[in-house]
């Protein structure tokens, strides 16, 4: 069984690719394969085009920066970020200015006499940075770097390390499970799933435009919700139906649809879901559907309120604390927008526009 199938992708200089996917779809042996650890079975991987297959690692002008930050517990954070050079027989000279200069970009000149038990997490990263980045090599590649550090300093951190990867313009391909890293830092994300790639693309594309199911389930948080319907076909309209619920829907915005009685899936975004709003009642371009409340979770500013439909299907929804005023059991009227409802085949499970 193939770790990775057919994956073929074209990396401008100076972006920062992100490769989005759950534990096991891949990613790491992309990386690894790039970087000269794992020998591809097929295929071949260019740098500045040149074919890199046959050469050492040492010799592709590759850094990485791993998950677990892999310094040397006895040497000092001057030392650490200077091995590659000492290994590549600079200069003391040179290396004095390489490390002096990459150790100001990343703010760690006051830690530099200090052993790595010594240091925070946050600093432990940036000296794993560092070190990588001293040499300067053509391409970065990083594989979950934030993933041992809490919610806080991640959160700093991959604002730090997006603010430094545009600051120095180093092409980076950046492996991550975590969406939030992915769409808040990339200029491109490739979502995977069982080696195969299944969206590239801009995270606006990714998150309004998901080419399928898995990536529509995968982007947002909430995920999104997802409903079957049945179609029947009128002159002029689409009904759908789902036992209790039936809606209509312009032929218009169905054209990729024509048979009769075939099942769809609706996807709906939590946010996108407006909580018991008069005004939209009878606008002709939105959705109405009714629900019970079955449980209210508070986040600061945002509720997420678990709602079932009249075809006992199970939806989220995200309002702000305005709405906050509902009780378990409640009746509650649901609109949404058309423009804001996704379509996708059942069968194949691709968007359908």
């Amino acid at each position: 069984m193939s770790a990775v199938t057919k994956f073929s992708v074209e990396i401008d200089s100076g972006m920062f690719l992100v490769l989005l996917g759950p534990s096991g779809c891949g990613k790491t042996t992309i990386i690894k394969s790039i970087a000269g650890l794992i020998d591809p079975t097929e295929g071949q991987i260019y740098i500045d085009n040149i074919l890199i297959n046959k050469l050492p690692p040492k010799d592709r002008d590759v850094a990485m920066v791993f998950q677990s930050y892999a310094l040397y517990p006895h040497m000092s954070v001057y030392d650490n970020i200077a091995f590659p050079l000492k290994m590549r027989k600079f200069s003391k000279h040179e290396i004095k200015n390489k490390v002096e200069n990459t150790a100001s970009l990343l703010e760690l000149t006051q830690f530099l006499k200090r052993k790595p038990k010594e240091l925070s997490g946050g600093q432990m990263q940036r000296v794993a940075l560092a070190r990588a980045l001293v040499r300067n090599p053509k391409l970065f590649l990083m594989d979950e770097p934030l993933s041992n550090l809490d919610a806080k300093l991640r959160m700093q951190m991959r604002t730090e390390i997006k603010k430094l990867q545009k600051k120095i313009g180093i092409t980076t391909i950046y492996i991550t499970h975590d969406q939030i890293e992915a769409m808040s830092m990339a200029d491109q994300i490739i979502v995977m799933n069982k080696g195969v790639i299944q969206q590239i693309g801009s995270p606006y594309v990714i998150y309004y435009q998901p080419t399928n199911l898995f990536v529509a389930n995968f982007i947002g948080s909430p995920p999104m919700n997802f409903l079957k319907f049945r179609i029947s076909q009128t002159s002029e309209d689409f009904n759908l139906y789902s036992s209790q619920i039936a809606i209509k829907i312009p032929k218009i915005n169905l054209p990729l649809l024509e048979k009769t009685d075939s099942e769809i899936v609706l996807g709906i975004r939590p946010k996108d879901i407006i909580i018991d709003d008069k005004k939209y009642k009878k606008d002709p371009s939105t959705v109405s559907l009714k629900g019970k409340l079955l449980f209210t979770e508070l986040l600061g500013d945002e509720v997420i309120y678990e709602i079932k439909l009249e075809n006992n299907s199970i939806i989220k929804v995200s309002s702000n604390t305005d709405n906050f005023n509902y009780k378990q059991n409640d009746e509650i009227d649901l609109i949404v927008k058309y423009k804001n409802i996704h379509f996708f085949d059942s069968l194949t499970e691709q968007r359908l526009f």
